[in-house]
């Protein structure tokens, strides 16, 4: 008899993406039995196979809801951790292993449709609390099901009404029948070793769970939904934990766990019965307008510093009515501020603009309360948004932050993070000491309020290494910030 060959046991976080059948794809042998792993970012590249998982870019214009889940200490860019949903004002759905298996304080970004290119996102926000489904049996609850979690956000999340997503139930199990087919969306991994950080989509089969039962573990098809090929030729990966399975426009399933090479079923934790039923619960509704179109700010308060700006979202809201055009505009602006609308000061009620509050050098520090108003054929609606100017600070010199604040990776990996300076005068020059080899930065010279990409390469030998980062500038003062990185 053979002994079957095992999958090393790693956590995952899925990236769903797509690869063309190749010539000499197979199936997988029926001796080899995978052992199962969450799909949180936390996989390792030992041990991988050669087979690609790659897929096709998508954008958070095609898939609105779709928003990444964050956590400090995140294996993926600027600490991506897992996928999630936007079905409500401030209601995110997502696996329950993100929430409980994954340490580190969590929050979302939304409006990115790649995390290697820190700044291009919409809106950020913390999480205010969540609830795993009952049946969720704590950490490692995956391998028996019931992995779902309904997370309140602190601040209005940007996204419009209309475009929620939509949560199958227990009436919807004709939706996750075998012969079906659906599409899975997340920010993970290409490969078990590949890149991460990239919006992807995938097209995968439902298959009868019975034909799923390679792995160390059942899948279970009460609370599960077996999808993919057991060739892996599309699979979901490291990265895509938590993001959406949609059959015919609705969010069947939840990325829940797989092979930790990402080379076989993708199994998702299963919405088209009571589990289902529980989220939408959870979700609650909202309640009822006065059918007219509605405006709001996400978030609703912000900070700068004199000649400095900060940013929010402006959300519209279609009415009964449906979809009118909105004028947009800024009031109660203190001394020296502009207010800039993008991509336009004009939209469509159910539409979503930025809006940027950018103070001159001579706006006085204070608190001042912003007025924005949208105005429509029905009506005119207004928001408030308070800004507080803070006095630059530059005397003591330039302030580090970096983000995530440690990282993990094998002998000789690469880890990044994203450095940014505030205060100081000129230009401020970055520079790095506790490891081997000196990080690098990109670019390394940057002005106040600007950022750069720290790359470090992890020692030879295993341990802990406190990375002390320090920002010069013109004048020669100083600012200092640690870095901590955990080699395994």
């Amino acid at each position: 008899m053979r002994t079957p060959r095992f999958v090393a046991v790693i956590t995952l976080a899925l990236a769903s993406l797509t690869l063309p059948v190749m010539a000499t794809a197979s199936a997988a042998p029926t001796d080899r039995i995978s052992i199962a792993a969450t799909p949180t970012d936390q996989l390792r590249p030992d041990g991988a196979g050669v087979q690609i998982v790659n897929g096709e870019r998508t954008t958070v214009k095609e898939y609105p809801f779709v928003i990444a889940g964050m956590r400090v200490g995140g294996g993926g860019p600027q600490g991506q951790s897992c996928t999630a949903s936007v079905v409500g004002k401030r209601k995110i759905l997502t696996a329950a292993h993100c929430m409980v298996d994954a340490t580190g304080a969590k929050s979302y970004i939304y409006g990115d449709d790649d995390l290697n290119t820190p700044g291009d996102e919409t809106f950020r926000t913390a999480v205010a609390s969540f609830k795993t489904h009952p049946g969720y049996t704590g950490s490692g609850g995956w391998r028996t099901g019931n992995d779902v979690a309904v997370v309140t956000t602190v601040d209005d999340l940007p996204v419009p009404e209309n475009q929620w997503a939509k949560v199958a139930g227990s009436a919807d199990g004709a939706l996750t029948q075998p012969g079906k087919s659906g599409t899975s969306v997340g920010y993970g991994k290409t490969s078990s070793g590949g890149g991460s950080g990239e919006l992807r989509k995938t097209t995968l089969p439902v298959n009868d769970p019975s034909t799923c039962q390679v792995f160390d573990i059942r899948v279970n098809g009460d609370l599960m939904v077996c999808t993919g090929y057991n060739d892996g030729r599309t699979a979901n990966c490291s990265g895509d934990s938590g993001g959406p399975f949609i059959v015919d426009g609705v969010i069947v399933g939840v990325s829940s766990w797989g092979s930790s090479k990402c080379d076989r079923y993708s199994i998702m934790a299963r919405l088209t019965n009571a589990m289902g039923d529980w989220a939408r619960t959870e979700i609650g509704g909202n309640p009822p307008g006065d059918g007219k179109f509605a405006v709001a700010l996400a978030p609703a308060a912000g900070k700068a510093e004199p000649g400095k700006h900060v940013s929010t979202s402006v959300t519209t809201t279609a009415g009964d009515q449906g979809p009118e055009k909105l004028d947009l505009s800024a009031s109660a602006l203190p001394a020296g501020t502009t207010a800039t609308f993008q991509p336009s000061s004009t939209v469509n009620s159910g539409e979503v603009a930025k809006l940027t509050l950018e103070t001159s050098a001579s706006t006085p520090a204070g608190t001042y309360k912003v007025t924005v108003t949208a105005k429509g054929a029905s009506g005119t609606k207004t928001a408030e948004y308070t800004l507080t100017v803070v006095d630059g600070g530059t005397t003591n010199g330039p302030k580090l932050s970096v983000s995530p604040n440690s990282g993990t990776v094998p002998p000789g990996g690469y880890a990044n993070a994203t450095i940014t300076v505030t205060g100081g005068t000129g230009s401020v020059r970055l520079s790095g000491a506790g490891l081997p080899n000196p990080p690098t930065f990109s670019p390394q010279t940057v002005k106040p309020g600007g950022s750069s990409r720290m790359t470090v390469m992890g020692p030879y030998q295993r341990g802990t290494y406190k990375v002390t980062i320090t920002a010069t500038d013109t004048a020669g003062k100083t600012g200092t910030t640690e870095y901590t990185l955990t080699v395994r």
